[in-house]
């Protein structure tokens, strides 16, 4: 009797992936919102070497240094939930075996400046449009992101005029609002 043999992708699959890690930053603004330095993302869709190869090209394209990598697995998290069976879960093996092919084996392996040689090349191919542009969105828009970058909320909240927005004080001889002055401003004589 023969064992039945099932896909690399149907395995992927049945097994998930976990992307995992620990804080670098012990006490910058995101360290006082996770509840402990270590942090896990179960992922549904990919497997934890592709979710691993993913975080690290989000951390190309839109590299900040002393940005957690907690904050670049939302982005493995978006694509992950998007990649089920279908044209973007092929996107992104072909992306990813690219990636090792051109690398003469292990993407990951190599120094930072060395994964950009090889990642440059795939600049506008489907698989970089795919993690660039959901990385627009699942990047910077989350909690974790607003606190590292210290983003106070958007602006229709109530705070937004009284946070300095409105303020034109460093200038010499400010204009007048065209439409007046806000209830608790005072005009400078």
């Amino acid at each position: 009797m023969s064992s039945p043999t099932i896909s690399r992708r149907v395995f992927l699959k049945a097994s998930g992936g976990v992307l995992a890690g620990t804080l670098a930053f012990a006490s910058g603004p995101i360290a006082l919102l996770a509840p402990s330095r270590s942090w896990a993302m179960p992922l549904d869709n990919l497997g934890s070497r592709q979710g691993e190869v993913l975080l690290a090209v989000t951390r190309q394209i839109f590299p900040h240094p002393d940005l957690e990598d907690a904050v670049y697995a939302y982005v493995v998290k978006s694509l992950d939930r998007k990649a089920v069976e279908g044209a973007l879960l092929t996107t992104l093996d072909d992306g990813i075996a690219e990636l090792d092919r051109s690398a003469g084996g292990d993407w990951l392996a190599l120094d930072d400046a060395a994964r950009l040689e090889h990642l440059a090349p795939l600049a506008g191919t489907l698989f970089f449009e795919a993690i660039r542009g959901d990385a627009v969105v699942s990047l910077y828009d989350n909690p974790l992101a607003y606190a590292h970058f210290g983003y106070e909320g958007a602006e229709g909240d109530g705070g937004y005029l009284t946070k300095g927005f409105n303020d034109l004080a460093w200038l010499p001889d400010p204009p007048r609002p065209e439409g007046g002055y806000l209830p608790f401003e005072e005009p400078t004589a």
